[in-house]
This record gives structure tokens, C-alpha cells and sequence, in this order.
């Protein structure tokens, strides 16, 4: 397989805010969208953020341990990304959402936002756009290396994912 053109968001869920990014048809550039309150308006607000950018897919980070082994961050966010996934395919079928590795991504954000002259307490507004910023162009950069999509797809059907 080669690139699948087309927009993407990426998405980097927390128990108080997700991080939206998104990225252009030809998966140049990830780049920040903003930052959706977790709660429950959280999935309706990344449909639309879906709908307005007329995405391919939603790329979620699952936040394994450094072991590989999944705890009960990962819990939460499949169990997330399963609603995301139920409430798009009701919205825009065809539109799959994909679980990548996110170890390390909000550290990657963080020294990217320091690298770029903000300071933790400025950061604080825009870390979880700058995460989803790395998944997003981390995903982007697997498939191109790769020749096929990353991650696992969250079956709509069963809840559970799949590679």
C-alpha cells in the first residue's frame, strides 16, 4: 500500500483536555488545531473538528508504560477512542479511528514548545495540541516509511481494535 491522501486529525486524550492537530491531504505537516475539554461534549467536538476538516481518519495516542504493557490510561482511551469511533461512523462512515504508541509524545511536545521559547507556564495552554501534533506526525511518517497505516483500527462493530 502506498499514502492514502487525505487529511487527518490526531488527537492526544486526557482525563482533563484533548489535544487536536491535524494535518494537510498530503501529510506534509502536522500541525495544532486546539484544545477540546474532555467531558461530554469532548465526542462532538472532534466529530465536527472531523466534519470541517473532511478527515480520512482520527489517529488516537494510547499511552502504553515504557514496557509496552498497556495500564489504565490505555484503558481509558480505548474505551474513548471505541465512542469516537461509534459516533463517526454514525457521522461520516468510513471514517476509521487508529490507535498508535504515544510513549513519550507530550515529552516530545514539551521540549518542542521549550525549543520554540515557551515556558512551561505558557505551554500549559497548548501541550495537548502539541502532543497531538507528535502522534499525528508520527503516524503520518510510519505509513510513508512503511507503505501501510500504523496503529490498530477500533472496530466499530465489537469496541476493540484491530491491526
Amino acid at each position: 500500500m502506498t499514502w492514502r491522501r487525505g487529511r487527518r486529525l490526531g488527537v492526544d486524550v486526557g482525563d482533563a483536555r484533548i489535544g487536536v492537530a491535524s494535518c494537510d491531504p498530503d501529510g506534509l505537516i502536522a500541525t495544532p488545531v486546539e484544545t477540546v475539554a474532555a467531558g461530554p461534549q469532548a465526542i462532538a467536538r472532534l466529530v465536527a473538528l472531523a466534519q470541517e476538516y473532511e478527515v480520512l481518519e482520527v489517529v488516537a495516542g494510547l499511552p502504553l508504560g515504557m514496557s509496552g504493557r498497556e495500564g489504565p490510561a490505555a484503558i481509558k482511551v480505548r474505551a474513548f477512542a471505541g465512542e469516537l469511533a461509534v459516533a463517526l461512523d454514525a457521522a461520516m462512515p468510513g471514517v476509521s479511528v487508529r490507535l498508535i504508541d504515544e510513549r513519550l509524545s507530550t515529552v516530545a511536545g514539551q521540549a518542542q514548545l521549550h525549543a520554540s521559547g515557551r515556558t512551561t507556564k505558557s505551554s500549559r495552554a497548548v501541550i495537548d495540541q502539541a502532543a497531538a501534533v507528535v502522534i499525528l506526525q508520527s503516524a503520518i511518517d510510519a505509513e510513508k516509511t512503511r507503505g501501510t497505516a500504523p496503529g490498530e483500527v477500533v472496530d466499530v462493530t465489537k469496541g476493540t481494535t484491530h491491526e
